[in-house]
């Protein structure tokens, strides 16, 4: 996908995403809990992607190549009126069962709204930092894509069923997870070594599968391989996605072979 089509998933995601959180936090005395984000109340989920895509757009609209202190409050843009703040969801103490703040859901759908617009104005090449060695803003748009898109997923989990994603996305996610998730994961939390595990995730809405073999620190993908695995799983591009982000378990998928294989994914892939 390009930037200017990721750019558009993302405006229709996050229009999406607020629209769950408002319809979900109508009427509602206490924030509702997230299914999907066990330990997370609505409220939390809105303080958390606003505040990493305030914290991004401080991070693109500087085109800082360093990393810029999180714990700075001058970051986020948060309201000044004591009240609100006070109401504010705090990430060590979640979840936060109190009520919604509208203002929490009009600084949330500000915080997307800033980070579309810095991310069009700078196109996909502009040198900034991240955490990957792709430091680019290209990587923060396909990143934050993702991100936006699960989160709304769990939004709308809070009051129904969630719609799936677009399939072309979806694919992309998926890719995105092996070339840039997996390592990453491992990295940052403790993995053990690969001992020869091998798997394949296969798309049943297109064309597209990955192999992935784990043997020693680095796991090795092989997009549209064909060679023998010990455990197959295989769903549409949306439901991989879901998979591999811990939204929906492997019995939502069709496992071929050793399905033990595919909860230890998560042991070889630590989430994040």
């Amino acid at each position: 996908m390009d930037h200017p089509t990721r750019l558009s998933v993302f405006r229709s995601e996050a229009a999406a995403y607020d629209k769950a959180l408002r319809r979900a936090a109508d009427g509602a005395r206490d924030s509702p809990p997230v299914p999907s984000c066990p330990g997370w109340s609505l409220a939390d989920l809105a303080g958390h992607l606003g505040s990493v895509q305030h914290y991004l757009t401080h991070i693109l609209r500087g085109r800082h190549t360093e990393p810029v202190d999180p714990a700075d409050p001058a970051l986020y843009d948060l309201p000044e009126d004591p009240a609100v703040r006070a109401a504010w969801p705090r990430h060590d103490a979640t979840p936060y069962r109190g009520p919604v703040p509208g203002e929490l859901l009009d600084w949330s759908a500000d915080a997307a709204r800033q980070l579309a617009e810095v991310l069009e104005e700078l196109g996909p090449d502009v040198p900034v930092w991240s955490w990957s060695a792709e430091r680019t803003s290209g990587f923060w748009m396909r990143v934050q894509t993702i991100e936006q898109a699960v989160h709304r997923w769990d939004a709308e989990s809070v009051t129904g069923d969630p719609a799936p994603f677009e399939p072309a996305f979806a694919a992309d996610a998926v890719a995105q997870t092996f070339e840039v998730m997996v390592p990453a994961r491992r990295g940052w939390k403790p993995a053990p070594a690969g001992a020869g595990e091998h798997y394949r995730f296969r798309r049943t809405d297109g064309p597209e599968s990955w192999t992935v073999e784990f043997a020693g620190d680095v796991p090795r993908v092989e997009p549209g391989g064909t060679g023998p695995v010990a455990v197959e799983a295989a769903g549409t591009a949306g439901d991989l996605t879901l998979f591999l982000w811990q939204r929906i378990p492997a019995s939502a998928l069709e496992v071929t072979g050793d399905p033990a294989l595919l909860d230890h994914w998560f042991t070889l892939v630590p989430p994040a």
